[in-house]
């Protein structure tokens, strides 16, 4: 399975609370909500053709309990609680024994292994959304196949970036872009090797 991590995030980078201030996720950050005014109805529909697409969910456990509570049910909500409700989700937590949520597996112990263990599955896609802390340990430990960024324009200043300050190089690979009307690009990056350098 081709393992692409797929993220909304700011130009400076931050991916954290896309959708508003969350006290129980993000304590003591008040910036959230960032891509609210925006309402692009072309970025919206982009975002859910993503959710659609993939065989199977990869999710870290913070983001896993949000979107448990908020989509579990399948309410009305446009598309997305079906599109990761009737999916297989795969849960990356030492906390969670018994997930209630339906379709879903924990991965605890040893991370790297099982996830390695879904990638060498035939074809595919397993797909990583809204779990900035897990893809840049996934990215860190070379198990990401493709970044799927939606880039918003505007400067949070502070909070969770996707990429740290140190770590691992990365040579990407344009494999797709598109702008849309409120200034919001869509990227999507095949993963390389290490990058070359003057």
């Amino acid at each position: 399975m081709k393992l692409t991590v797929s993220l909304q995030i700011t130009l400076d980078g931050v991916a954290q609370a896309n959708g508003g201030n969350n006290e129980e996720m993000d304590p003591g950050f008040t910036r959230g909500g960032w891509a609210i005014p925006f309402n692009d109805e072309e970025v919206v529909q982009d975002i859910l053709d993503t959710w659609r697409r993939p065989d199977a969910f990869l999710l870290g456990r913070k983001t896993y309990d949000l979107f448990e509570k908020y989509w579990g049910s399948r309410s009305d909500d446009g598309g997305f609680g079906e599109a990761i409700s009737s999916k297989p989700k795969h849960l990356v937590s030492t906390t969670v024994k018994d997930p209630a949520w339906e379709h879903t597996t924990v991965i605890s112990g040893d991370v790297a292994a099982g996830v390695r263990e879904l990638k060498a599955r035939p074809g595919g896609e397993l797909l990583v959304v809204g779990s900035a802390a897990l893809a840049r340990w996934l990215l860190e430990n070379e198990l990401v196949d493709e970044l799927n960024l939606v880039q918003f324009p505007v400067i949070v200043g502070e909070g969770q970036r996707l990429f740290p300050s140190e770590g691992k190089d990365f040579a990407l690979d344009l494999v797709d872009s598109r702008v849309f009307r409120t200034g919001i690009i869509a990227l999507t990056y095949r993963v390389g090797g290490r990058p070359q350098y003057a």
